[in-house]
């Protein structure tokens, strides 16, 4: 057992969390307004007292990429899954290599199966911890829509959804329009005719996306971020 783990389970939930909290650059404004809870709640004999269960769920369905044990018990690592390590190489030198593309070039796809050119590629990766997850390609995420879920700046792994059965409501998707190009957001069912695309981020309000306006729905199964 190393000195970091032994640390962690000597601290308490909300101590945990508020480790987790500076460890991903979220201010505590954010953090205490997310869980509606005082200030107050986390210093001096608060932050020894017991945290409420329903307080615990906000924060573990707010924040997905922390890991629910080491919230609980300091076991493990903080995150969900260890940030998978990347090595670039040339697509024939292997067959797991995943491409990685622009966001100009997949919004400009405009076909249903999201297709790929070679010369769309920027670089191809073999990603370990990928392999058995059936990647169609790679992008990097601008803006802040998607935060805390995803950054700027992180690059999220993607599957092209074939078939209209398989898309996995409240799940995040990138979504290629054929008038705004791509959007990264979570889907929900929004009637026979449009698909309702929602943000994680509070400050972005949801809004509806035509059938007729998707050119191809991939979904979001995995991510790389640099700390």
């Amino acid at each position: 057992m190393t000195y970091q783990n032994i640390m962690d389970k000597n601290l308490t939930i909300k101590e945990r969390i508020l480790y987790f909290a500076k460890n991903q650059g979220i201010s505590r404004t954010d953090l205490f307004n997310e869980l509606e809870v005082a200030a107050s709640n986390f210093k001096g004999v608060g932050l020894k007292s017991e945290i409420g269960a329903d307080k615990i769920v906000k924060f573990l369905t707010s924040y997905q990429n922390v890991s629910p044990e080491w919230i609980l018990t300091g076991n493990g690592s903080m995150f969900r899954d260890e940030t998978p390590e990347a090595t670039e190489i040339h697509p024939s030198e292997s067959i797991n290599a995943i491409p990685f593309v622009g966001l100009s070039v997949v919004a400009g796809f405009g076909s249903a199966d999201f297709k790929i050119e070679a010369t769309d590629v920027k670089a191809y990766y073999v990603v370990p911890k990928f392999k058995d997850r059936k990647i169609d390609f790679m992008i990097e995420v601008a803006g802040s829509s998607m935060y805390p879920k995803y950054n700027s700046g992180d690059v999220i792994a993607c599957k092209i959804i074939r078939e209209s059965q398989f898309i996995q409501w409240n799940r995040v998707h990138v979504i290629a329009t054929k008038e705004q190009g791509l959007v990264v957001k979570r889907i929900k069912e929004n009637g026979e005719h449009s698909i309702m695309a929602i943000s994680d981020n509070k400050d972005y309000p949801p809004f509806a996306i035509p059938m007729d306006e998707i050119a191809g729905i991939a979904l979001v199964v995995g991510v790389i971020r640099l700390e």
